[in-house]
C-alpha cells in the first residue's frame, strides 16, 4: 500500500487568521496612505503577498518596494497574532490522527517562512509536520499548483497519494490542478465557493484518516480508470 500524505493550507485551515490579516493588510495600507476593502482582501486570499501588492496597488512601489512591502505587512500579521493565537477548533486531534495512522503531514502556504514558523511552533501538535512550504519557496501563488507540488515532492509521496485541506477556492484550484483530492474547509467563504472540491466540510472535527484515505483511494482509482 502506498502511503499517503495531508497537506494542509494554514491560514483558515490550522489557525482562524482571516481578521488577522485583514487587519494587517488595513494597517499596511495606511502606513502608505492606501487603502484596502474586505472585497479586495478576500479576492486576494491565497496568494502571496507579492502578488497582491503588485496586482492591487499596480505601479504604486517598484519591485525591490514590493519586497519591502510584503515584509513589512507581515510584521504587523505576526504582531495582531500574537495577541491571541487562534488554532481551528479540532486541529490537534486530526494532526494526532493522521500522524498515528502513518499519513506524512505537510504545510503548503503562500506565507512567509516566519509565520510558517510561528504557526507550527503555536500549534498544541505542530511538532508533527514532515515539511512545509512556504511563499519564499516558490514562484507562483495558488491557484498554480506549485506550492503542493513541492510538497509532495518533499514528503516523496506521489500527488495522486495526497489530499490537500484548503479554505479558499485558489487553494482548491490549486489541489485539483496538483493531481490531488481537494477537502475544502468554509468558513473564509461559503460552501458554495467550495464546490470544486472533493468534499466540502464545516470543521475539521468532520474528518478522519479513515474518509480522508477513502477519498485517495476513490481518486486514484478514477485517475486510473481514465488511463
Amino acid at each position: 500500500m502506498n502511503r499517503r500524505a495531508v497537506i494542509f493550507d494554514m491560514d483558515g485551515v490550522l489557525v482562524d487568521s482571516y481578521q488577522a490579516h485583514f487587519k494587517s493588510w488595513q494597517r499596511l495600507a495606511a502606513a502608505h496612505g492606501l487603502a484596502m476593502t474586505e472585497q479586495q482582501f478576500a479576492s486576494g486570499f491565497g496568494r502571496t503577498g507579492r502578488e497582491i501588492v503588485r496586482s492591487l496597488w499596480d505601479g504604486r512601489f517598484t519591485e525591490s518596494q514590493v519586497l519591502a512591502v510584503d515584509a513589512e505587512k507581515e510584521v504587523y500579521y505576526r504582531q495582531v497574532l500574537a495577541e491571541s493565537f487562534p488554532e481551528m477548533p479540532g486541529a490537534d486531534a486530526l494532526l494526532r490522527q493522521l500522524h498515528e495512522a502513518g499519513f506524512a503531514l505537510a504545510i503548503g502556504s503562500s506565507g512567509p517562512p516566519e509565520n510558517v514558523q510561528a504557526i507550527v511552533a503555536g500549534l498544541r501538535e505542530g511538532k508533527l509536520f514532515d515539511a512545509t512550504v512556504n511563499g519564499m519557496d516558490v514562484h507562483r501563488g495558488k491557484p498554480d499548483p506549485e506550492i503542493f507540488l513541492l510538497a509532495a515532492s518533499k514528503l516523496g509521496i506521489p500527488p495522486a497519494c495526497c489530499a490537500v485541506i484548503e479554505d479558499a477556492p485558489a487553494g482548491v484550484q490549486a489541489a485539483k490542478a496538483a493531481g490531488m483530492v481537494a477537502v475544502a474547509l468554509t468558513g473564509t467563504v461559503q460552501a458554495g465557493q467550495l464546490s470544486a472540491a472533493d468534499i466540502v466540510v464545516d470543521s475539521l472535527t468532520a474528518l478522519s484518516p479513515r474518509t480522508i484515505s477513502d477519498l485517495i483511494d476513490r481518486h486514484r482509482a478514477a485517475a486510473t480508470a481514465k488511463i
